[in-house]
């Protein structure tokens, strides 16, 4: 490295990031695409509640993937320790993830109420979503929900979030059995559960299943009707990083989306199969039809109706007080 090289790197800010390595994020991480002044050091992790954790509880890296309603959860106590910019690293359609035993009498969302349902996390951004969606959709009565937290597949606890108190807690059920919630459902301990990932036993097991068998299907029409393509995971950076340095917040979120718009159009080359997905060609046909293009919008305005209704429910969920205007969630990507 020549004399020219190595002082312009001395210049650069370094600036650690942990995220999955997602395919929006690859780019980032091989250093092909480079956020302008920063020096990234790219922390692969793809287990986001341990990013969550060490990041929510320890400040441990400069940026990071982080929990949408963790985030906003924070933010409106006054006293959140990062910022955010509208880049949102995980978004995933959550009908497939309500599951139930077929002995529960279990047939159509309204009768979730009254029953005992498991779930990871109350305050996960999946299980907001789930809930929200159960209200709006299906007019369930979540008051009537029985409520029972652990983990999906090991017995014990999700994780050691560090999140702000709801308003008003539900009754919650601490999962102390020495048993998982998939194997709880399995035994018929639990009516249902749900969550952000498949219980164990779904596809093997006759006697568990999810609600939405048709959860494609389902979930485009949703996404017609509401225009809502829920968030699970933005990104955050640490309040004295952007004090201290703040232009990194429109770099980074610069970067990523030159990274996601590479990682899109390389999907969408034809001539060999980017993914082992071997329908993808029909796949990016009908993204293309349902979402115009762009299946995985950054910033604000592409996203205003999905971020609205998550802050809405958030309220109804008794995680915040009051609505929250979305662009003073962010920092950057306006």
């Amino acid at each position: 490295m020549n004399v020219a090289t190595t002082t312009a790197a001395a210049t650069k800010l370094p600036l650690t990031f942990a995220c999955g390595l997602y395919d929006r994020m690859l780019r980032l991480y091989t250093g092909e695409v480079q956020p302008a002044g920063i020096d990234l050091i790219f922390v692969a992790n793809d287990e986001p509640r341990d990013i969550f954790d060490r990041m929510g509880g320890k400040l441990e890296f400069g940026a990071s993937e982080m929990s949408s309603s963790e985030f906003i959860s924070r933010f409106a106590t006054g006293q959140c320790p990062f910022v955010a910019i509208p880049v949102f690293a995980s978004r995933v359609f959550r009908h497939g993830f309500i599951f139930y035993n077929a002995i529960s009498g279990i047939r159509v969302p309204k009768d979730l109420e009254g029953k005992r349902v498991g779930v990871p996390l109350y305050t996960m951004s999946a299980a907001v979503w789930i809930r929200g969606l159960l209200q709006h959709e299906y007019g369930v009565d979540l008051t009537k929900l029985r409520w029972v937290q652990g983990a999906l597949k090991k017995a014990g606890s999700h994780g050691s979030p560090t999140v702000a108190p709801l308003l008003k807690p539900p009754t919650i059920e601490i999962n102390s059995s020495g048993k998982s919630l998939s194997r709880l459902l399995a035994d018929g301990d639990l009516d249902a559960v749900i969550s952000s990932r498949p219980v164990e036993g779904i596809g093997t097991d006759p006697g568990i299943r999810r609600m939405f068998p048709n959860y494609r299907e389902v979930e485009k029409d949703y996404y017609r009707r509401t225009g809502i393509f829920p968030i699970m995971h933005l990104i955050a950076i640490r309040r004295d990083v952007h004090e201290a340095h703040p232009f990194v917040a429109q770099s980074l979120y610069d970067a990523l989306c030159e990274a996601k718009d590479r990682a899109l159009a390389q999907m969408k080359e034809r001539g060999a199969l980017r993914y082992m997905l071997p329908w993808l060609p029909a796949d990016m046909d009908e993204i293309d039809e349902v979402f115009g293009g762009d299946p995985w919008p950054y910033g604000i305005e592409a996203n205003r109706r999905t971020l609205e209704a998550l802050v809405q429910y958030m309220v109804e969920q008794h995680f915040i007080a009051k609505r929250i205007p979305i662009e003073d969630l962010f920092v950057a990507g306006r």
